[in-house]
């Protein structure tokens, strides 16, 4: 159960992506890992997505502007989330189900 604004987006995010049989995965920032990953990695119709999640007016971090980035320069899709836009979500993702 979600305890902070955030996760409370995570998990609408989550709901939406399990409902349209979306595959993804949350990987968890270690100092292994890459800083500044989105909090959804997804396949969605055979496209990468990325999908950060954010509440309460919070703004992205410059590292994670740059993963946002470098995932549409490499033909993928990424999207920033929040309470205010969460329920165009599955829209946005239905576009992208229907490029191909």
């Amino acid at each position: 159960m979600a305890t902070t604004p955030e996760g409370k987006v995570k998990d609408l995010i989550k709901a939406i992506l399990k409902t349209k049989g979306i595959y993804y995965a949350m990987p968890i920032g270690t100092g292994y890992g890459n800083s500044g990953v989105p909090d959804f990695l997804c396949c969605v119709n055979g496209r990468f997505v990325g999908i950060e999640a954010k509440a309460n007016g919070g703004k992205t971090t410059a590292l994670q502007d740059k993963n946002l980035r470098e995932i549409q320069q490499s033909g993928g899709v990424s999207f920033i989330i929040d309470e205010h836009n969460v329920a165009a979500l599955p829209g946005f993702l239905a576009l992208i189900t229907k490029e191909k």
